[in-house]
């Protein structure tokens, strides 16, 4: 092979093992900054309990971590007081609808979210009688708790 056709055949190697390595690598080319390719809801990176009924909900009690996924009910007014949070109702099992709030200052909003959308998420669930609370679904700025996201249309907000 000639010297000019190792000069543009090694870039060409190197840009296809870096594309290979930011599409398929452990992190998903995922940089945290934004949404980008999330892990499936089953996954390590979200440790916790599976909220999948109301049984399990009230049993859990407060500031456990879960997991799941759901159907939008509602999508209500943010809370701007304080940290802004995007809530919305999400019912995660017949009997079982939380409200989630998810901190828009630490994390992307998800615009475009309607009744009848469908997403994953990881967070932090406190129980309460109509339902319970789902937050934390974000990153931990300061690094002391796993981070929670949110995953809708194919992106992870977190």
């Amino acid at each position: 092979m000639s010297k000019r056709s190792l000069r543009i055949l090694i870039p060409l190697i190197a840009a296809w093992l870096t594309f290979t390595l930011w599409k398929y690598g452990p992190d998903n080319g995922d940089s945290g900054g934004g949404p980008s390719n999330p892990p499936t809801f089953q996954e390590k990176s979200c440790p916790g309990t599976a909220l999948a009924n109301r049984q399990t909900a009230e049993r859990l009690g407060e500031h456990v971590p879960v997991y799941g996924q759901g159907e939008v009910v509602k999508v209500l007014p943010d809370d701007t007081k304080g940290a802004r949070h995007q809530r919305f109702l999400l019912r995660v099992a017949p009997g079982l609808t939380v409200l989630v709030a998810h901190n828009s200052d630490l994390a992307p909003r998800i615009d475009g979210l309607a009744a009848g959308d469908r997403l994953s998420f990881c967070g932090e669930y406190i129980w309460n009688a109509k339902g319970g609370v789902l937050h934390w679904t974000h990153h931990d700025p300061a690094g002391g708790r796993p981070g929670g996201w949110l995953r809708f249309n194919g992106k992870l907000y977190h």
